[in-house]
């Protein structure tokens, strides 16, 4: 008897994984873009340090902005690209099941000419 952990049925346990996947994520980018004002400011070395700061406030707002518009566009382009392929997939399916159909109907009129043939031969 096993009475480890197991995933919840309803998805629950993946949602989660996803949103500290996410928050993460969004946590590296923000560190990173502190990184990169800082860097920036370290290169301007007359600013004074009020004026490094507003410099720095400005960066990271500027690119969590854009990050967040990046992050934004590839959750489109995902659901784009995931309509398309569920669309594809409907249609091969639909195909393949239709050619499965018809298979299945000449394999039975073979048969049943095999067997006409058989029935009359056996007479």
């Amino acid at each position: 008897m096993n009475h480890g952990w197991r995933p919840a049925p309803d998805g629950r346990d993946s949602a989660l994984a996803a949103e500290a996947e996410g928050y993460l994520l969004a946590h590296t980018h923000r560190e990173q873009a502190h990184r990169e004002a800082e860097d920036l400011c370290a290169r301007l070395p007359w600013l004074t340090t009020a004026q490094a700061d507003d410099v720095a406030h400005h960066y990271i707002r500027q690119r969590n902005h854009l990050t967040r518009l990046l992050f934004q566009e590839s959750l489109r382009r995902a659901a784009e690209l995931r309509q398309e392929y569920e669309s594809r997939y409907a249609v091969l399916r639909r195909d393949l099941l239709r050619r499965h159909a018809a298979f299945a109907s000449a394999l039975l009129a073979c048969a049943a000419g095999a067997s006409a043939v058989v029935g009359l031969y056996a007479r």
